[in-house]
């Protein structure tokens, strides 16, 4: 174990179904460390603490006892135990590690990111150095105008001063406890640990240590590169400064430098909060900082450890057969974690707050890929992501009237107020380009209403889709005004882009066409008007979808079939950007597509399509995808296990989870793809494990590879925390609340406490 030694062997619990959580989660933090936690102690056996004869007893961790001093001694022996020095680099399922490699600097700078409450911090250096780029990010705060719009750099708390410059270093992200340390690799190095708060939203605290002659403070707060800052002094050792025109981020901060001889130590804390641009910070940022001080860096990173304990105990992963993969899949939970957050509402961008890529726009990305994973491991977060869409619902109301339509059109990319901000032009392998994803992917207003209507069913609380009523009436209106219907009585939807953008103004779209008729049925189940729900269900009956009884397979869109049938393996290994490679007219001509298109409805709306068109469809468009996008990977490894062939669907589970670790699209460095993150876990929780809901019972329907003897899932669903091991031979379910589930095999049955059921041959 790292760190200081304890003080105690071990901890006996006097009654354990007492303990009180601020209690519990400290004791969970030294569990994790590797402390013996045991109890509660025979009545006939001596208290622990009276029996130990030598220097280190155990502490009885009795709920009688003052609860402050209680929290008090258990918070001390987690910082003697793990503060002194980085975790274990050796620890691979819970750590990163990485070298001062210059050319990765940037992209190491995106992947160590931590964040917590709606504030990202980058993990640049902290030495000002030509090839770093710190940012502190705030979720929902965004600075210019129409596609210029993007997020607000906020004051940087992480600088240092610190001569010379370190030359060689090593530095280790810890998932499990939520801490970025550094060690310089010399006889006499600088140290430092730093960490944001997810105990105290906004918070941030690092501790360093090094020389006196070369560690040195500096400013307590920066300005970013790329904004203007105002900042003051509030007394002697606490600063403050804020960015923004419209909309600013404001951080209060302290510091202190002390020590003898040599050695010097430094700690900062700061506080930070975004919202109306302040001159001055508020009362109530100035004491959150305050109450941080007081509790002091120690007893910071104590309460902050307990509650990522806290969290791995509710959510995670274990593939014991596959170590690499697991770390993978703790890195996509942990960043997902760091960077979706805040409190009334949460506008999750392409990357998050690890970058500047995208301009933290947010796209579909954000409805289909982070908000299902969200919800499995924080249900409040996934409803305040739906939050955002539903306070943006005027907007959307704007935008299809400016298009002489009805109901409500949602923009293809959005920022602060749900306005469109999609570029008009861009470029493709440095070719100039227009950009017609803005007008031409409406798909993505069906989009918006699944996420909703999802994100009740997963958590059944029907009362969401009801608070959701108006979202889901409001796009079934624009569809309703947006279809053709011909002579024959069949509608149509002409002119659209669908999720393969390397098609462009088709008609009768398939996924567009079924995720409106989807859409349409959702809003008549929803609306208290019969004429509206026979209108709207009659209208979706005719939508036209593509689909061939002969072959079972589903034409992409009107024509597709046409084309020229040229799958991937003739022209390159995926994954691969085809449009760049080809050229964006010669791509277009043939069968070649960017991600899932078709295959995004068994995805998404699996009740929608014909039962048994998984198989044909995947067998034809897989071998025709590109995985051109991040985005595409991991849903295919989804649908490939969920159509029984879980081995090529683990290949591209790796590919989907290393997309960021291994910068296989060499933009990492921009920011990591939360999407791609997102969609690991589901491939992993609906693929592999076959978990879903319906009709208020968890449904488990397993498809695991060969190699892994054991999948081990903690999730949340249904109200209730969730763990799931599939092995070869059973299943086994345990919840902390009666929960309905069904089975593969087995038909349904109540799940009260744990039950193991045996797998079917």
């Amino acid at each position: 174990m790292t760190g200081h030694l304890g003080v105690f062997d071990g901890i006996f619990l006097a009654e354990g179904d007492r303990l009180p959580s601020r209690v519990r989660r400290r004791v969970e933090a030294l569990r994790a460390l590797g402390v013996p936690v045991h109890g509660p102690p025979d009545a006939d056996r001596a208290a622990p603490t009276a029996a130990r004869r030598d220097s280190r007893p155990a502490l009885v961790v009795d709920p009688s006892r003052d609860q402050a001093e209680l929290c008090r001694l258990l918070d001390e022996e987690i910082v003697r135990r793990t503060c002194a020095r980085p975790p274990d680099a050796g620890d691979a399922a819970w750590t990163l590690r990485e070298g001062g490699d210059p050319l990765r600097r940037r992209v190491v700078e995106s992947l160590f990111t931590v964040g917590a409450g709606g504030i990202a911090t980058r993990g640049a250096v902290e030495e000002a150095r030509p090839d770093a780029e710190p940012s502190v990010l705030a979720a929902g705060a965004y600075t210019g105008r129409g596609s210029d719009e993007h997020l607000l750099e906020g004051p940087i708390w992480t600088g240092l001063d610190l001569r010379p410059a370190p030359e060689a270093d090593h530095r280790v992200l810890d998932l499990r406890t939520g801490t970025l340390a550094r060690q310089e690799d010399t006889d006499h190095p600088v140290w430092t640990l730093r960490f944001a708060s997810i105990t105290r939203p906004g918070v941030v605290a690092m501790r360093a240590e090094g020389p006196a002659g070369r560690l040195r403070t500096g400013k307590a707060l920066r300005p970013p590169p790329e904004a203007d800052m105002a900042e003051g002094v509030l007394d002697g050792d606490r600063s403050w400064a804020s960015t923004g025109d419209r909309s600013g981020v404001t951080a209060v901060a302290w510091q202190r430098l002390w020590g003898d001889g040599d050695l010097r130590t430094a700690e900062r804390i700061a506080a930070y909060a975004a919202g109306g641009l302040r001159r001055r910070p508020s009362v109530g940022l100035v004491a959150a900082l305050d109450a941080a001080r007081q509790i002091g860096f120690d007893g910071l990173l104590a309460e902050h450890r307990a509650a990522w304990a806290d969290r791995w105990a509710a959510v995670d992963v274990e593939v014991p057969d596959d170590p690499e993969l697991e770390t993978a899949v703790r890195f996509a939970l942990f960043q997902l974690w760091s960077n979706v957050d805040g409190r009334r509402e949460v506008a999750v961008g392409a990357r998050g707050l690890s970058g500047a890529g995208y301009s933290g726009h947010v796209f579909w990305d954000a409805d289909v890929y982070v908000l299902p994973a969200v919800l499995t491991m924080h249900p409040r977060l996934a409803a305040a992501m739906v939050d955002y869409r539903v306070r943006r619902l005027p907007a959307a109301r704007v935008a299809a009237r400016a298009a002489g339509r009805a109901g409500a059109r949602f923009p293809w990319e959005s920022a602060s107020d749900g306005s469109d901000v999609t570029p008009a032009r861009g470029h493709v392998g440095g070719v100039p380009v227009e950009i017609r994803t803005g007008r031409s992917e409406e798909h993505i207003t069906a989009d918006v209403a699944w996420a909703a209507w999802h994100c009740a069913r997963w958590t059944g609380r029907s009362g969401d889709v009801r608070a959701s009523r108006a979202l889901l009436e409001e796009t079934a209106r624009y569809w309703a005004s947006r279809c053709r219907v011909d002579e024959d009585g069949r509608a149509h939807i002409d002119d659209v882009m669908g999720p393969d953008e390397y098609h462009e103004r088709v008609s009768d779209n398939a996924f567009t066409n079924v995720m409106a008729r989807w859409n349409l049925r959702a809003a008549a189940d929803s609306t208290t008007s019969p004429g509206q729900r026979r209108a709207w269900t009659s209208l979706a009956t005719s939508l036209v979808d593509g689909y061939r009884p002969d072959t079972g397979l589903y034409e992409q869109f009107a024509g597709y079939f046409g084309l020229e049938p040229l799958t991937i393996d003739h022209v390159a290994r995926p994954p691969v950007a085809a449009d760049v490679l080809l050229g964006r007219e010669r791509v277009a001509a043939t069968q070649i597509i960017k991600q899932p298109d078709v295959l995004m409805l068994h995805h998404l709306v699996p009740e929608e399509v014909r039962p048994g068109s998984l198989g044909p469809n995947v067998d034809f468009y897989a071998p025709r995808t590109a995985h051109g996008s991040s985005l595409s990977p991991a849903i295919s490894a989804s649908l490939l296990a969920r159509a029984g062939r879980p081995e090529e669907a683990l290949s591209l589970l790796r590919t989907a989870a290393r997309i960021d670790l291994d910068d296989l699209t060499g933009t990492t460095a921009a920011g990591l793809h939360l999407a791609a993150m997102g969609g690991v876990w589901q491939a992993l929780l609906g693929g592999f494990a076959g978990v879903g809901v319906r009709d208020g019972t968890m449904r488990v329907d397993p498809s695991v590879p060969a190699s892994w003897r054991t999948l081990g899932l903690r999730f949340h669903c249904l109200g209730r925390r969730v763990r799931l091991r599939i092995t070869r031979d059973d299943v086994w379910v345990e919840v902390n609340a009666p929960l309905r589930v069904a089975l593969a095999g087995h038909g349904e049955f109540l799940v009260t406490d744990a039950v193991r059921v045996e797998r079917m041959a």
